[in-house]
């Protein structure tokens, strides 16, 4: 039979095993944080910017929807003087539509997630309007996140 005091050191001893393994557990737990975070944070870190070339694009298609109703409404898309607001309110500045949605075409003009407008010229360059974003920069042209997006919907 084991008496009080014996079995007392056993469990101290126990308990100093256990202590040890914990803080080992510690430190390897910590170890594998540390090897995930040099993984992961690097891949994080440049999604905001992937998230507003995104939203860009998500804009751009809406918009070019809106345009498109516009032009089924009243048979052509608002001029570069009258603008995407068009869109919005109706225009006073000839031509003036022929039959203009009373609730708009959006419920309100977006801007760019950089904080700028969009751009909007009718007749376009490469098609009845052009529709665009500057990008990050706020420059035509430009490479990677600077890079004009524009809407290839038409």
């Amino acid at each position: 039979m084991i008496t009080s005091p014996e079995r007392h050191k056993r469990h101290r001893r126990l308990l100093r095993r256990r202590a040890g393994l914990t803080l080992v557990e510690m430190i390897v737990v910590l170890a594998i944080i540390a090897v995930v975070a040099v993984l992961i944070v690097p891949n994080v870190i440049g999604r905001p910017d992937q998230a507003r070339v995104t939203v860009a694009k998500t804009d751009l298609k809406t918009i070019a929807t809106a345009l498109r109703v516009y032009r089924l409404d009243n048979g052509d898309y608002p001029t570069t003087a009258q603008g995407l607001n068009a869109l919005v309110e109706r225009p006073t500045a000839p031509p003036e539509p022929m039959s203009w949605s009373p609730e708009g075409y959006l419920p309100e003009l977006p801007t760019d997630p950089w904080g700028r407008d969009y751009v909007y010229r009718s007749p376009g360059q490469s098609g009845p309007y052009d529709l665009l974003s500057l990008g990050k920069d706020g420059e035509e042209g430009g490479e990677g996140l600077d890079a004009d997006l524009t809407d290839k919907s038409r």
